[in-house]
């Protein structure tokens, strides 16, 4: 359980690097909230694809992005929750066709300022664990603990075709890993935010590692980053 004093963790890394599945289990251990950034991002793209917004035009979805309104709530079990102008989409948010377009949308930067603001206010809310891909470089640069998860393509890949497969509208691995490596390069050539591990991030290479030696790892970072604080 973590101390009284607010205590944030950045966790970063590009799809499929396990960064919502460690930052949950990170989260639950350490008795903390947890907060999977990217979900801003999926209904900020939603929201266009279901309004007729074409996702490669940025200045249409500058004013998208300033009149559309995301909340955040805590679901039953913590789950976590996003309204669009007061309606859960939650379980709409991993679509193919979401998967496809999310990296385009979340590189114009008027997007990206408008979701960091709603991040920033979630951060300030008490002790959390955020996930994302500009945690630890943009919403919370001064995150007691920052790391950045990372795995060659292929593994990230596998996992995400497994992530995706109860969806009816799954593609096969091929699509996934080609989906995955074009995003990996929005991600990381965008103007606004690029992926990139923060100074002073712990860079964890997942490749070879389970899910429980991750969650344990990262753990034990922030329990040195608790006790050099205290």
């Amino acid at each position: 359980m973590v101390r009284s004093r607010r205590f944030q963790i950045a966790i970063d890394g590009p799809v499929g690097a396990g960064k919502t599945s460690v930052g949950k289990a990170v989260a639950r251990r350490l008795g903390m909230r947890f907060f999977d950034t990217g979900l801003t991002y999926r209904a900020m793209t939603l929201a266009a694809l279901e309004r007729g917004v074409r996702v490669d035009d940025p200045s249409a979805l500058a004013h998208l992005a300033a009149h559309v309104q995301i909340d955040v709530r805590d679901g039953a079990g913590a789950e976590t929750r996003i309204l669009v102008d007061g309606q859960d989409v939650t379980d709409e948010l991993r679509s193919v066709e979401i998967d496809g377009s999310v990296s385009a949308v979340s590189a114009v930067p008027a997007v990206r300022r408008r979701m960091v603001e709603v991040q920033r206010a979630i951060a300030a809310t008490g002790s959390i664990v955020m996930a994302g891909r500009d945690i630890g470089t943009v919403v919370v640069p001064d995150a007691d603990l920052k790391v950045f998860l990372t795995a060659g393509d292929e593994t990230r890949a596998r996992r995400r075709y497994e992530e995706m497969g109860s969806h009816s509208d799954a593609s096969s691995y091929a699509e996934v890993l080609d989906g995955l490596r074009r995003r990996d390069r929005i991600d990381s050539e965008r103007e606004a935010s690029p992926l990139r591990p923060a100074r002073g991030a712990r860079i964890v290479d997942t490749d070879a590692m389970t899910l429980e030696e991750v969650v344990t790892a990262v753990c034990e970072m922030a329990g040195a980053a608790m006790a050099a604080g205290s």
